[in-house]
């Protein structure tokens, strides 16, 4: 279920406060026979003052970012590794998807590699396969990643079937030239430019270590 934002009560209390007190000094008056000029310049000041409460609120509802509304991963928490894989390379996949799982807002990842899934970590379902889809392949040929900012929009989500179906965005990280890392959020566009860069960076030293092990392992 979509968890609703926490500061909206915040965000209408200057409305709600300057519109109560504008309808009380209106009403006041109105009951009010005989108007002095002491209280004129009170109701003046008043009003002044329930204006500039409402367009702080109005203002606070433009400027102030709406959380995106998240919501609960359908799966089970696992952490699946290729057990062929050696223990430095193990361990670091550990470390990178420990620190993506809780730097960012991603609930759930994949690591395919060179044919191969050799990582699955965070909130996952009963679909282990990874049969790479078009957008994936694309990432992988044109080496650029695909941040899908709403997945449930998108015609090809159907590609992302070892993700938790109702996962709220994606993003598709190039790992060189023969893998991809993909993680998928409980909240849609909720990654931000620094999430995108810190994840692109990870991606880099995975396959930097991935790399050097093939080449190790071939020679």
């Amino acid at each position: 279920m979509a968890q609703s934002d926490p500061n909206r009560v915040l965000r209408l209390l200057p409305i709600v406060v300057g519109s109560l007190a504008g309808s009380l000094l209106f009403v006041n008056r109105l009951f009010t026979p005989e108007l002095t000029d002491s209280q004129a310049r009170s109701d003046v000041l008043g009003v002044i003052a329930c204006a500039i409460l409402i367009l702080t609120g109005l203002l606070w509802q433009q400027i102030q970012p709406r959380l995106p509304d998240t919501v609960e991963l359908i799966g089970k928490e696992g952490f699946e590794l290729k057990p062929e894989l050696p223990e430095f390379i193990q361990a670091e996949l550990a470390w990178a998807s420990h620190l993506l799982l809780t730097n960012t807002v991603t609930r759930s990842l994949v690591l395919w590699y060179d044919g191969e899934v050799l990582l699955r970590r965070g909130i996952l379902p009963d679909q282990k396969e990874v049969i790479p889809g078009p957008i994936v392949q694309r990432v992988v040929e044109k080496q650029k990643p695909v941040y899908l900012v709403a997945l449930k929009t998108y015609p090809g989500k159907i590609e992302f079937n070892y993700l938790p179906e109702n996962t709220q965005g994606v993003i598709c990280q190039p790992v060189g030239k023969q893998g991809v890392l993909i993680l998928g959020a409980n909240a849609p566009r909720s990654y931000t430019r620094q999430d995108e860069q810190w994840i692109a960076a990870i991606a880099d030293k995975l396959e930097y270590t991935l790399s050097q092990e093939i080449s190790m392992g071939r020679g």
